[in-house]
């Protein structure tokens, strides 16, 4: 059941270009967290008619104030919008939304994420209490963010498009060398580019693991009317990423659509 309201703004962090947003959002987690990948719907400035969209990092459920952290960059208006918000300030929030990655409580899962795409594979790390290994890939050591977090959860492997850091090459790579040295792993779980999602199905495919991704696309209502966040399925029908996704698993999507 997804929630909205005005959520208050306990603290703000900046993580190079990311902007790392502490939110106090009631009861929210208890009633409406189901796994996590699930994203909040926010509402950015009174002349900007459609809500964004924001994965959600972390969350925890308290007895008074449960709390909500987003981590996000700048991309357009309405997140340049919400980078500027302060501490004290509150935020129109809908969620939680979505359905999230399936996370067994016992599960071991390979964690990859890609850029901002890397932010809410942090909940899967603290949720898999040490039994999973991240893959995250940026650009340069510069776009690099959260690591610190991702390695106090578990072991992390770190590709970038540059070389600057870890693996010089993209993460798909680290995937095959991880599944080839053996790491046993019940599923592939992935938030990321849509090319780095393709490469990553293709990779888990080839060892037969099953893989989940996080879709990401351009939303309007956020919660089914209308057709902008439709995504097309590899059996020629059309989802919506709000309502059905975000996550899904790879071998429903229709990768060359």
């Amino acid at each position: 059941m997804k929630v909205e309201q005005n959520c208050f703004i306990r603290a703000r962090q900046q993580d190079g270009d990311a902007v790392i947003l502490t939110l106090e959002v009631g009861d929210m987690v208890r009633e409406s967290f189901r796994r996590p990948g699930q994203f909040l719907h926010i509402r950015c400035g009174e002349g900007l008619l459609l809500r964004r969209p924001i994965s959600v990092c972390t969350c925890q459920a308290g007895e008074e104030q449960d709390l909500i952290t987003i981590v996000f960059e700048v991309r357009g208006e309405g997140t340049a919008w919400l980078a500027s918000r302060q501490p004290g300030e509150n935020l129109d929030v809908l969620g939680l939304a979505g359905n999230g990655f399936p996370m067994e409580p016992e599960g071991r899962y390979l964690l990859v994420g890609g850029g901002i795409g890397v932010p809410p594979m942090l909940g899967c790390a603290q949720a898999g209490a040490g039994r999973c290994t991240a893959i995250l890939g940026f650009r340069s050591k510069e776009k690099a963010i959260l690591l610190d977090r991702f390695q106090s959860c578990g072991p992390v492997q770190v590709a970038t498009d540059d070389g600057t850091l870890g693996y010089h090459g993209f993460v798909d790579a680290l995937v095959r060398r991880e599944l080839e040295g053996g790491g046993q792993y019940d599923a592939v779980l992935a938030c990321g580019p849509r090319p780095m999602l393709r490469s990553v199905a293709k990779a888990a495919g080839e060892f037969q693991l099953p893989c989940f991704v996080s879709m990401e696309e351009r939303m309007g209502c956020g919660v089914g009317a209308c057709l902008v966040c439709a995504c097309d399925m590899a059996d020629g029908t059309k989802k919506h990423v709000c309502k059905d996704g975000p996550v899904f698993d790879a071998r429903e999507v229709d990768w060359n659509g």
